[in-house]
């Protein structure tokens, strides 16, 4: 079992203008064609303290208690998982609906579950995304693991009050 990683971040040229598209969809209002499955995540820069937004899929969803799960695909190098490091209190939305959240951090053992039960769900398209983020899959259930444990972060992200995220 080996899980290689070729380096694609930052992602450059029609990569990096797939990934931002869909902020652009949230910006025109369109954020509902994108439907439950991705988040608009808003996130104050670390060091400016600038706003910034990036979406991302939601790879898993628990109904009874409304938090949302999604992955830094470039770990800990991914610039909003940093920013919300240093300031987790924010906003996502997700189709027209905001929600006032706190990002929690997942440690990457659980992760390793999270991506196993997401492998459950979505099979083969779970080596697509690995190869479009750079990396080598073996295709077995140890390899999500490593790449998970190795190179992923996860947040959950917690809503404010009675907020309920979308069931």
């Amino acid at each position: 079992m080996t899980a290689e990683h070729k380096s694609n971040y930052p992602p450059k040229g029609l990569l990096r203008l797939g990934f931002r598209i869909p902020v652009y969809f949230y910006r025109l209002r369109l954020g509902w064609l994108l439907g439950k499955r991705f988040v608009l995540i808003n996130h104050l820069g670390r060091k400016t303290g600038m706003p910034h937004q990036a979406v991302v899929e939601v790879i898993e969803r628990d109904k009874g208690t409304n938090r949302i799960t999604v992955v830094a695909g470039y770990g800990q190098r991914t610039q909003w998982y940093q920013n919300l490091q240093e300031h987790p209190d924010t906003f996502i939305q997700i189709g027209s609906h905001k929600y006032h959240v706190t990002a929690e951090f997942i440690t990457p053992v659980d992760g390793e579950e999270i991506m196993v039960r997401y492998l459950d769900l979505y099979g083969e398209l779970t080596g697509r995304l690995f190869s479009l983020l750079g990396y080598t899959w073996d295709g077995t259930e140890a390899g999500v693991r490593q790449i998970a444990r190795d190179s992923l972060r996860f947040v959950r992200f917690l809503p404010h009050a009675e907020e309920e995220i979308l069931s």
